[in-house]
């Protein structure tokens, strides 16, 4: 048997090129079949491919190879040379067995959790070590993929710079963030109180202010007890930084790098997408082309509580200008009202970061928010105020420790340049594009209050 040489089963089963050779392949068993004359028909699958590769082993070559049929179980892995044939009634190739051989056994059949029938994704949740082998998280997890590349492409390509920024950090970049604790021995590792970082941007702003265009990818950590669907206590996010830019171009670019995925996501994951459909049981294909085209309506803030205030009865909160845009809002704004995704800009600086500049109206800030149908907001940002004395003011006025801030304000004194920037919730766009609504089932190993198993 060829450990290192064997065909990935995606290529097996549709190029021509492959059929009436031998070759070597291995997976997982999805399932095993007998045929009255004794021929065992197993699926099996590497993760290449939402749909497994059909085995063929007559009787004859089970018995030259050993392999007893209550050995033979869902969740043992193998590995086969075979006879690549076309199945002329599916139109797709099968390998029919010279060899086979058992790697992985499985020690109880019957308590195996992973079997052919629907399973619910709580329970999956619960065996977060082997739920990808499941159609539903292995199909995320492709996406998740081709997302992450396609992002550092999409980058790469307008000649950005990715920039690790730290996970370990002394402070808060949005100012007012719950965040957890590094402790070791009771004792401080290091001169500073240490946290998980919440985000990578002030860091990032550094390196923007020496390379002009910059990002990071990485996790961040959010220390507050939420339980609801599209919350993590880690999750992974993109960050971006550029100079001499502001608010009209950054939505430009946020336009342009969510059109540019989703078209990759299309062209490479159709089969998962549709997978996905079958699962849902709902077309969101429309969903993807929305932002494919572009059709992403911008709104200035006090105009979206305009419309609010119209239909103030329909909401439980009071509608004021200066309250923050609650998840009920939301969901109306997208999904009744505009019936489309949403960029909300211009927010009330009372309810924004303190880095982010000041309009000339002196109460509202230059900032978005990119709030997709179903899901809430996946991006924020803004343009960063680089200008000392009002930078010196903001922190005053939000009660924040200027002390901690000293290399960020350093960044003012030292060839201050305008700059602007977002943040983009990985998993929140994945709920968008597979259409799943709880994000822990779209992250390999969610972390959430009161569970942390794996």
């Amino acid at each position: 048997m060829y450990y290192y040489s064997s065909k990935k089963i995606q290529k097996i089963k549709k190029k021509k090129q492959y059929k009436k050779k031998y070759i070597n392949t291995y997976g997982w068993i999805k399932s095993t079949r007998y045929s009255k004359t004794g021929i065992l028909f197993i699926d099996i699958n590497d993760g290449s491919s939402i749909e497994p590769t059909q085995i063929i082993v007559k009787k004859k070559i089970l018995k030259k190879n050993k392999i007893k049929k209550k050995k033979i179980n869902n969740g043992c892995s193998i590995i086969i040379t075979g006879l690549i044939k076309t199945n002329l009634t599916k139109n797709i190739n099968e390998i029919h067995a010279k060899k086979i051989k058992i790697i992985g056994k499985i020690k109880n059949a019957n308590k195996y959790p992973i079997s052919p029938k629907y399973h619910r994704t709580e329970y999956l949740r619960n065996i977060s070590h082997l739920r990808a082998r499941t159609k539903l998280i292995s199909s995320i997890s492709r996406i998740r993929n081709t997302l992450i590349y396609y992002l550092h492409n999409f980058f790469q390509k307008k000649n950005f710079y990715w920039i690790p920024t730290p996970i370990i950090t002394p402070l808060d970049t949005e100012g007012n963030s719950q965040m957890f604790q590094i402790k070791q021995n009771k004792k401080k590792f290091f001169n500073n109180t240490a946290y998980l970082t919440v985000s990578g941007q002030l860091n990032l702003e550094t390196y923007a202010c020496s390379l002009s265009k910059v990002y990071n990818l990485g996790p961040v950590f959010r220390a507050e007890n939420s339980n609801t669907k599209k919350h993590l206590a880690e999750f992974w996010m993109l960050e971006t930084e550029i100079v001499l830019t502001n608010i009209k171009k950054i939505i430009k670019l946020i336009k342009k790098m969510l059109s540019f995925c989703c078209k990759k996501i299309l062209k490479n994951n159709i089969n998962d997408l549709l997978f996905l459909i079958k699962y849902n049981k709902k077309d969101h294909i429309s969903s993807l082309n929305e932002i494919i085209n572009k059709k992403i309506i911008t709104i200035d803030y006090t105009e979206v509580i305009k419309i609010l205030k119209k239909k103030e009865k329909k909401f439980k909160e009071k509608i004021v200008w200066g309250i923050d845009i609650s998840t009920e809002l939301e969901k109306y704004l997208t999904k009744k009202y505009f019936k489309s995704s949403i960029i909300i800009i211009n927010h009330p600086e009372k309810i924004k970061p303190f880095y982010m500049k000041i309009n000339k109206d002196t109460k509202t800030v230059s900032s978005l928010d990119v709030i997709l149908k179903n899901i809430g907001e996946i991006i924020g940002g803004s343009e960063r105020e680089y200008n000392l004395n009002k930078l010196n003011q903001n922190i005053l006025k939000k009660k924040i420790n200027k002390k901690k801030y000293w290399w960020y304000l350093d960044l003012r004194k030292y060839g201050t340049i305008p700059h602007s920037g977002f943040g983009l919730g990985i998993e929140r766009l994945l709920m968008y594009i597979t259409n799943i609504n709880n994000i822990r089932d779209i992250i390999p190993f969610p972390r959430y209050p009161n569970y942390l198993n794996f």
